[in-house]
């Protein structure tokens, strides 16, 4: 395996005292992984576990220097999320939304701007949050999960509200990023097509813990 691009170290994670994750070591070099999981298993948590957005016991380093815990700003500048079913505030636009990406994660807003445009959502990004439908709020976080420079994008049921054309453009993104260097993790109850994008690894969640194949 390559380097890793982020190590999970005595990860444990509980809700009201019910323990939910509980990983010794994972350690993931540079590649697209899928994560799967039974219903409940602990998928969503994991990823913002690994996203930075949960308190966790244990500690997190990206590209073996960058700690979430130590160094929580420049963490959370190298990894990205979507939701599987994002919520915003109902009266931000989406060009507010983007706007604040780009002020905390950086990155060009020329590449902004072409992925809001293949994706469709310069179609409704100056309208209000509020007035979006599934489909269109699906598309923005999508959108804004490629902004900045990350060395990982986590993708939490990515396939799930959007039309077909958007799942195609979708796995170009993907695979244009991942030969940029960028590591993703994806859930989906959705087979990934083999033939529009190669999975270097399986990822299992089973008894709290993780599990590559």
């Amino acid at each position: 395996m390559s380097d890793p691009v982020i190590t999970l170290s005595s990860i444990r994670k509980s809700y009201q005292d019910i323990p939910v994750l509980d990983i010794p070591h994972l350690s993931l070099g540079h590649g697209i992984y899928w994560l799967k999981g039974e219903n409940g298993a602990g998928k969503t948590t994991c990823m913002k576990v690994m996203a930075g957005l949960l308190p966790f016991k244990g500690d997190i380093i990206i590209n073996g220097t960058v700690n979430s815990l130590g160094q929580p700003v420049a963490y959370r500048r190298l990894i990205n999320y979507a939701e599987a079913e994002p919520l915003y505030p109902a009266f931000l636009t989406g060009k507010d939304l983007v706007n604040l990406y780009l002020n905390t994660k950086g990155g060009d807003g020329r590449s902004m701007q072409e992925i809001q445009s293949v994706l469709g959502v310069d179609n409704f990004v100056n309208n209000p949050v509020s007035s979006y439908s599934s489909g269109m709020l699906k598309k923005l976080s999508l959108m804004l999960a490629f902004s900045g420079n990350p060395a990982i994008i986590l993708l939490d049921e990515p396939l799930i509200t959007i039309d077909t054309r958007t799942v195609a453009t979708l796995y170009e993104l993907i695979n244009q990023y991942h030969s940029r260097g960028v590591t993703f993790c994806i859930t989906s109850h959705q087979p990934l097509d083999p033939a529009k994008v190669t999975i270097n690894g399986t990822l299992t969640i089973h008894n709290r813990n993780i599990t590559l194949n």
